[in-house]
């Protein structure tokens, strides 16, 4: 049971801060200018209760016309009334409403007003954003701006992503140039590369064998510039 009462004082003593650093990057100014219809909303509510409180009236009726009446000097004081009861019910109704608010903002449903169904647009470099890994060595490179992180698991598991890609072009159109190679050069993992050209051996082997890669050839068309595997090795007895 002690434990138990431990671990509560602890979540509790962390919760400042832990919104002190969930607050710290927010825009002060921002968030002053967002809540402030709803500070004004708890001001004039404090204000009318203090003008119900104080209108003559034995019923609800009599209240309501005295407090018609007496709109006029309702900010003859621009100061709020500090009766326990005029604040609470002015601080009640500022947060009501910003639950109000929240709540169907929250559950409102995505329109794209001004667009037909089916519309989309190019992908800019926020969308890419939370898919990146933040160490530049960590990711696949899919263009000169955009990349793709190699952790399967990331902090917020929609942003993972499988990392199977399909590269189509051409003859000449770059593939190796631009897409094999880059992505050699990140040198983050394993590879296994086909090399029809026989280029990519040449050109990138020896920068693997400066990073303490392993290179194994396998040459299908010259067996001399290649490795070899012997099973025979293996064979201790003659099977009968």
């Amino acid at each position: 049971m002690s434990k138990i009462v431990e671990g509560i004082a602890k979540d509790l003593k962390s919760i400042p801060e832990k919104l002190k650093a969930k607050t710290g990057n927010v825009d002060k100014k921002k968030l002053l200018l967002m809540n402030l219809p709803y500070v004004l909303a708890g001001y004039f509510c404090d204000k009318i209760a203090w003008l119900w409180r104080v209108s003559p009236g034995q019923d609800a009726s009599a209240k309501m016309m005295a407090v018609m009446a007496g709109m006029e000097d309702l900010f003859s004081n621009p100061l709020p009334s500090f009766y326990p009861k005029d604040l609470l019910i002015g601080a009640g109704c500022g947060v009501a409403l910003r639950l109000v608010v929240y709540f169907k903002a929250k559950n409102a449903k995505k329109f794209r007003h001004g667009m037909e169904y089916g519309s989309a647009r190019w992908g800019n470099a926020k969308d890419i954003e939370p898919y990146v890994d933040p160490v530049f060595e960590n990711n696949v490179l899919l263009t000169e701006t955009e990349r793709l992180m190699m952790s399967g698991r990331p902090r917020q598991p929609k942003y993972a992503r499988n990392k199977n890609i399909l590269v189509i072009g051409g003859s000449g159109s770059g593939k190796t140039r631009f897409f094999v190679k880059p992505n050699l050069m990140q040198m983050h993992s394993s590879y296994v590369v086909t090399d029809p050209k026989g280029t990519v051996l040449v050109e990138c082997g020896k920068m693997l064998l400066k990073n303490n890669y392993r290179v194994k050839v396998l040459n299908t068309i010259n067996f001399k510039k290649s490795m070899h595997y012997n099973p025979l090795v293996y064979a201790r007895h003659e099977v009968a």
